[in-house]
């Protein structure tokens, strides 16, 4: 519930309507009225699509909390710390990647970037049209301003996410 509580929270303190964030998340009201009240576990792209229709970086709807995790098909991410810089809000997650099933994500705001250092199996990630693969030890930096993916190939796969969200 803590979740749907910071979603609700984000959305109140803006003044945006529950039909307004839906719209612009691409979720029905309803889901979205569930997710505020708890009813409903919201996937790792539902609450990213959340993020970025409150303009808020995701692991503000997390409660800046290490240790929280939310998942979606084929991936499982995991909050391990999150900083407030001067210019940017700096958040890093552990990610957990299931072969046969590729994780697509929408822009998550203007200007916001990421690094994918891979620690285990070998990852294709990156913008659409422009992805890389890459193995253990291997840094992978895109722009996450636009649709971009992440998919484990062949085997298991695990990485480390740095996600820089301009304020």
């Amino acid at each position: 519930m803590l979740v749907g509580a910071r979603v609700r929270r984000a959305r109140v303190d803006r003044g945006l309507s529950l039909g307004s964030v839906a719209a612009t998340a691409g979720i029905g009201k309803g889901s979205l009225s569930e997710i505020e009240h708890g009813q409903r576990n919201p996937t790792l792209s539902t609450l990213y699509a959340l993020a970025r229709a409150l303009g808020t970086p995701l692991s503000h709807l997390l409660d800046d909390r290490p240790g929280a995790q939310v998942a979606s098909p084929g991936i499982v991410a995991r909050l391990l710390d999150v900083r407030q810089e001067a210019d940017a809000t700096v958040e890093v997650f552990a990610l957990t990647l299931t072969p046969g099933a590729a994780h697509r994500s929408d822009g998550h705001g203007p200007g916001v970037s990421e690094q994918v250092l891979v620690t285990s199996g070998r990852v294709r990630v990156g913008t659409e049209g422009d992805p890389m693969e890459v193995g253990v030890g291997e840094l992978a930096s895109f722009a996450a301003d636009m649709p971009h993916s992440y998919e484990a190939l062949d085997a298991p796969a695990a990485a480390v996410n740095v996600i820089r969200t301009p304020r």
